[in-house]
């Protein structure tokens, strides 16, 4: 059995609730959504892959070991395109995994969540789909996307079933509205099963810099969410230190 694989590389996890972490990524191509704040763009087609096996896979692995190596990366793309290439190569292997996904795909998600973890699953707003990101285009309502958050709600729900140690996370832009984050948040706790099992994971999109004069917006994203959930606000790392 073979799947595209983008790269498999050693770094440490910049983003979530394992950031700082020594991780083996393992970077699969192709993907069902077309996010405009993707950051690796080139995956998004599965065509840009190189086709490997599930051996060919663990022996890759096997040789970025490092003493500090704490699990895998299992990222895309979207890795839920390929539930069976991630059974064979996850089942039995003495690795802990994260898995990395948009969530949309639960069918996919229930057939190998028992062999995860820990999980991030993206959740999508508007903004996410929009190519003007300049104006205040994410409106309060969050029924605009009613069926990927269903679908993504559904994965939540199965990885923290399987014992997943989950979170979700939401890419947010200057633009993004406060109280938007927070009917989002509302309906996170509301559909959850176990919600308190679930923390929300504020992203800031784009550098730091690009912040500049917009940072109260994070505090009240994040005072907006924290009225129903866990919340943590968290940049890209890895972006800021110059590693992969």
């Amino acid at each position: 059995m073979k799947a595209p694989i983008m790269e498999v590389f050693s770094s440490i996890q910049g983003e979530g609730l394992l950031m700082g972490r020594r991780q083996i990524f393992v970077r699969f191509a192709g993907c069902n959504l077309s996010c405009n704040y993707c950051d690796t763009p080139e995956s998004r087609d599965a065509s840009s892959g190189e086709r490997v096996s599930v051996e060919e896979l663990h022996e890759t692995v096997k040789g970025l070991i490092t003493p500090d190596f704490h699990s895998l990366s299992i990222t895309g793309g979207e890795p839920l395109l390929y539930p069976e290439f991630i059974e064979e190569f996850l089942d039995g292997s003495p690795y802990s995994a994260l898995l990395e996904t948009n969530g949309s795909l639960p069918e996919n998600a229930r057939r190998i969540a028992h062999l995860f973890d820990h999980a991030s699953v993206d959740i999508k707003t508007p903004e996410h789909f929009s190519e003007d990101t300049r104006g205040d285009s994410t409106k309060s309502d969050i029924s605009w996307s009613r069926d990927i958050i269903d679908r993504e709600i559904q994965v939540v729900n199965i990885l923290i079933s399987k014992g997943a140690n989950t979170y979700c996370k939401v890419v947010v832009m200057p633009t993004t509205r406060a109280d938007y984050i927070g009917n989002l948040a509302k309906r996170l706790r509301e559909d959850v099963d176990e919600p308190e099992k679930l923390s929300m994971v504020i992203q800031p999109c784009s550098s730091p810099g690009g912040w500049a004069g917009n940072t109260p917006r994070l505090l009240e994203m994040s005072q907006e969410a924290g009225k129903y959930m866990d919340v943590y606000v968290i940049p890209q790392m890895h972006r800021a230190l110059g590693l992969r």
